[in-house]
């Protein structure tokens, strides 16, 4: 199957169906390429869905149509968020970015669930770029539809949870670099960054390596581990950011987010830590949760002059 074929019938892609699941409500799933993926390469291979026992989207790899899941939640309050799932460029955690679109639905935020390509050669010409090619394209898509979908250009931040951290943080350090070659980059940069329990720094001190190797490989030379450390291209126009990790986090060192901080300061850009005692590795998201770090999130959003409709 063609990257262009596959982009008009990705909902019929080999899934196992559970009980339950074809009666299980679908947000709108918008493709990102109507013309045809970049840097991609013909597979034969099937995308991988996991779903739960009530037919609930919990995972994905082997992505091949990356694609936005559209939350919108009943009052609009004109921003949006980009979010980045997790998953350490194995697969897509698409359970957590859920619940995190379900808690910015309640309060008023709409909600893109990015699910972007996974580095694989047997995927992409160039497996290093392909997902900051997706996020950049799906900063263009929503920018462009911002109208249909009730939200203000100038209010549309990102949010990656792990690996999906690096994503974002790479998006919001890297916005003047086309990772697609020829595209337009004015409509790139987030507003604001949310970064949950992130892979930031390619450094080997305080990398997280599994990640570190699924996007680059087994020898990555220390220019891409540079350019891909996105602490090292914080500069003053990075976006206001928010990050949130937990000091017993057993997966990703908590020091990529104070090295993020570190530089964010330096830089003057403003921005907010929450360093929690314990936590683990994504905690307090869900949307029915009365208070976690998510209620600081909500504050600091408002301070900002993201949760006041316009």
């Amino acid at each position: 199957m063609s990257a262009i074929m596959a982009q008009t019938t990705f909902l019929l892609l080999a899934v196992t169906l559970l009980p339950g699941q074809a009666m299980a409500q679908r947000n709108i799933e918008v493709p990102l390429y109507p013309n045809g993926v970049p840097n991609s390469v013909t597979s034969t291979q099937p995308e991988k869905r996991t779903f739960d026992t009530e037919g609930r989207l919990t995972a994905v790899s082997n992505v091949i149509v990356p694609r936005l899941i559209v939350y919108r939640p009943a009052t609009s309050n004109g921003t949006g968020v980009i979010i980045c799932p997790g998953g350490g460029y194995r697969n897509l955690n698409t359970e957590n970015a859920r619940f995190i679109a379900q808690r910015l639905n309640q309060w008023g935020i709409t909600a893109f669930v990015l699910t972007y390509r996974l580095p694989a050669d047997g995927l992409m010409q160039d497996r290093s770029i392909g997902p900051f090619q997706d996020i950049q394209q799906a900063f263009r898509v929503v920018r462009q539809r911002a109208a249909e979908w009730g939200i203000q250009p100038n209010h549309l931040g990102a949010l990656g949870s792990s690996a999906g951290g690096h994503v974002a943080a790479i998006a919001a350090t890297q916005f003047t670099k086309a990772f697609e070659p020829g595209k337009d980059t004015t409509s790139l940069r987030p507003d604001f960054l949310v970064l949950c329990w992130p892979v930031v720094s390619f450094r080997p001190d305080i990398a997280h390596q599994g990640s570190v190797k699924n996007l680059l490989g087994d020898h990555p030379i220390d220019k891409q581990l540079a350019d891909f450390s996105p602490e090292k291209h914080v500069t003053t126009a990075t976006p206001p950011t928010f990050l949130v990790h937990a000091g017993d986090d057993p997966t990703v060192k908590f020091s990529n987010s104070i090295r993020f901080y570190e530089a964010l300061r330096k830089a003057n850009v403003p921005a907010e830590l929450h360093l929690y005692e314990k936590g683990g590795h994504g905690f307090g998201i869900k949307p029915d949760l009365p208070d976690s770090w998510m209620t600081q999130l909500e504050i600091w959003l408002r301070n900002r002059g993201f949760l006041t409709r316009i």
